[in-house]
């Protein structure tokens, strides 16, 4: 329940996700823009105009192109993060945001918005990064799923702004550049309010505690932790010391020894969930929504953009779950349920095109196109897209960003999570410069690709991925000291049980009782 102490906590979750929300709005209001009479005829190449949308190589330029600065934003945010603390790395990042979103608005050529979007890519990959992090750091273990999930809440609605929006301008500039220059222009007001804003909230007590402000780390602890008692803050100090003073003998620190043992093993365990989460095939549902939708049947491009409005709309929905009960269903469940979900949906919506559908070559524009006759079919496939996303939303869009801010050790958090989450840019620019090739060439074998890929990573997730819902950041080393394989992990359990009954004594720091084991 949220108490008037946890205010300050929740509060500043929900401010730092913000930076989601920036997430979310770029990537979802691409795919309504790229559909825009005007935008084709600023952007489009003869071809493009001739057949009346983007050929797939600009379309895919423009959406991938993002993701190349990503990648780069994610391994930038991890050396920024621990160098300018993780607020003021989120204040670097939105305003070099706000540039990125006013030439986006402004673009008059190919070139200046290729270039614009990829300045927004470095800015979203890093703060992908680094928002998630801040939030996992301020929390406790019991509300760190949820805090965590913010993220992704606010990725969702970013997403429905987006879609809203587009359709909205679309209906009233339709033929003027307003309809598109609107919609990536906004994107510079909740930038700007995040570099504003964020300066007045907290520094992450862990990491002043690396930085050997223990003075500081001790009393934005108890700020944050006022609805706990005296002896639980004293514990949460004592461990986040502990853990620092092990890893400072252990020479902690390069990027190195993130390949080595132990951490190799949750270096893998983070990379693998992070690209599965795009090669479940949801950003591409996300970019490419108006075309899937007329794909499956939906005629005009407003009924499309209509259609994905409401798409965006289940998204924000689907996801108020996995803030309230991620912490108590736990992260296994969830990624494996969710998974199974995912791989139904995409497995059905490319049976259901392979057997109603068919494919004719139009020779005007020169692409392959699906029609569904059975009108029954096409509602069937639009139904299963919702369900799919609504799925992916409650699990593997969460689930995944927080399990990778918990699995790393303090010094070396930034920096893995950095990596973990490049991983994401560097796969969500395959599938964004592969999928609208896909999409044109095989149409329903895509589909097909990415439910097998829901399926296999739900099994991986249940024979490789321990369940860390409940424990400490401190307490990873020794959910991940033990065997590979999950169904081993009852010694790992026994540990952590052993190592909650010792009572530390008690001493003071400064004015302050802290607490040694």
């Amino acid at each position: 329940m949220l108490s008037h102490a946890n205010y300050q906590v929740y509060g500043t979750a929900i401010f730092a996700a913000i930076g989601g929300f920036l997430f979310g709005y770029d990537l979802g209001v691409i795919s309504g823009v790229i559909t825009m009479s005007n935008f084709l005829s600023v952007f489009g190449d003869q071809t493009s105009i001739s057949r009346g949308s983007l050929t797939s190589g600009i379309a895919g330029s423009i959406v991938g192109v993002m993701s190349v600065g990503c990648f780069v934003g994610a391994l930038l945010a991890g050396q920024a993060s621990d160098r300018f603390s993780r607020k003021y790395s989120i204040v670097l990042f939105s305003v070099i945001f706000v540039l990125s979103g006013a030439l986006q608005g402004g673009s008059s050529n190919l070139t200046i918005l290729l270039i614009s979007r990829l300045i927004a890519g470095i800015s979203v990959g890093a703060l992908s990064m680094i928002v998630p992090v801040y939030q996992s750091e301020i929390s406790t273990k019991e509300i760190r799923g949820r805090l965590v999930s913010f993220q992704q809440w606010a990725i969702t609605i970013g997403i429905a702004v987006s879609f809203w929006t587009n359709y909205g301008t679309n209906l009233y500039f339709t033929s003027s550049s307003a309809s598109w220059r609107i919609p990536l222009g906004l994107q510079v007001l909740p930038a700007l309010i995040l570099a504003i804003g964020i300066p007045f909230f907290p520094y992450s007590p862990r990491w002043l505690m690396a930085q050997g402000r223990e003075s500081e780390a001790f009393a934005v602890l108890r700020n944050l932790r006022s609805s706990s008692s005296q002896q639980d803050i004293f514990i949460e100090f004592n461990e986040i010391k502990q853990e620092i003073i092990a890893e400072n003998e252990q020479s902690i620190r390069s990027y190195s020894q993130l390949v080595q043992f132990p951490l190799r093993r949750r270096l893998i365990l983070g990379l693998t969930i992070q690209i599965f989460q795009q090669l479940t095939g949801i950003n591409s549902i996300m970019y490419y929504a108006p075309a899937i939708f007329k794909q499956a049947g939906l005629s005009g491009q407003r009924a499309a953009l209509l259609a994905t409005g409401i798409n965006g709309c289940i998204n924000v929905l689907a996801t108020i779950p996995a803030i309230l009960y991620l912490d108590e269903w736990g992260r296994r469940p969830v990624l494996i349920v969710g998974g199974i979900i995912m791989s139904f949906a995409m497995l059905t919506i490319g049976s259901i095109m392979g057997i109603h559908g068919y494919t004719v070559f139009n020779s005007t524009s020169e692409i392959t196109e699906v029609f569904i006759p059975n009108q029954t079919a096409s509602y069937t496939i639009i139904v299963l897209v919702y369900i799919f996303v609504a799925a992916f939303a409650a699990s593997w869009g969460p689930t995944t960003w927080l399990y990778c801010t918990e699995i790393f050790p303090l010094s070396m958090r930034a920096k893995g999570t950095s990596l973990t989450t490049a991983a994401i840019w560097v796969t969500n620019c395959f599938v964004s410069f592969l999928v609208p090739a896909l999409l044109e060439r095989i149409t329903y074998g895509t589909y097909l690709i990415f439910g097998s890929f829901c399926f296999i990573m739900s099994v991986i997730v249940f024979i490789f991925y321990p369940e860390t819902k409940g424990r400490s950041l401190e307490e990873m080393d020794l959910i991940f000291s033990d065997s590979i394989f999950v169904g081993s992990s009852y010694k790992t359990k026994k540990n952590i049980n052993k190592k909650k009954q010792f009572h530390p004594r008690i001493q003071m720091y400064d004015s302050y009782r802290v607490e040694y084991l």
